[in-house]
């Protein structure tokens, strides 16, 4: 797996970045070779925010955590995306590495009855609309208007299907397709 590790409005001292390796090591079975591994972290007055994204085989895992400190905040990002790994791992062992799970797993105290193995994905509303060309502002304006937290709209300048979304801090965000 390959780190990239960068720090905002902080020096991120060595014994940090071996703890980073350290920690985010455990999860180098599962993922291939490839994977590519961005932990961000950003200080601001009296918290400290931890984000972690790993790229494999078209796959994106996300977490983040804020804390007092920035240890404890990766401690809880790596928890986080062990739940993810645990609750989702038998639909992600079809695209990652044949047999990490069991070692991953080995090394886990996890119940043998734990129910959200068993979770399944299902649709239970599907709803359909016209998607018009709309400018990004325009959109953010039309999503406030319904009260979402997201909204899907043709971008009128790139004629691609874009989402714009509210952040946890108040802004927003927009997803668009990568050629």
């Amino acid at each position: 797996m390959k780190y990239n590790i960068i720090g905002r409005k902080v020096n991120l001292k060595d014994n940090f970045k071996e703890r980073v390796y350290k920690k985010l090591g455990k999860f180098e079975k599962i993922y291939s070779d490839d994977a590519e591994a961005t932990v961000t972290v950003t200080v601001e007055k009296n918290r400290q925010t931890v984000e972690v994204t790993i790229r494999d085989n078209g796959m994106m895992y996300r977490a983040e955590s804020t804390a007092l400190e920035m240890n404890d905040a990766l401690d809880a990002v790596v928890d986080i995306l062990g739940g993810q790994i645990r609750k989702n791992k038998t639909k992600l062992s079809k695209k990652m590495k044949p047999d990490s799970f069991e070692a991953y797993f080995a090394d886990e105290d996890v119940d043998s009855d734990d129910e959200l193995d068993d979770e399944d994905y299902a649709v239970v509303k599907t709803k359909t609309f016209s998607v018009k060309p709309l400018s990004v502002e325009e959109a953010i304006l039309q999503m406030n208007l319904i009260g979402h937290e997201f909204f899907m709209f043709r971008n009128a300048n790139s004629n691609e299907i874009n989402v714009v979304y509210k952040r946890k801090n108040g802004t927003y965000g927009l997803l668009e397709p990568e050629v």
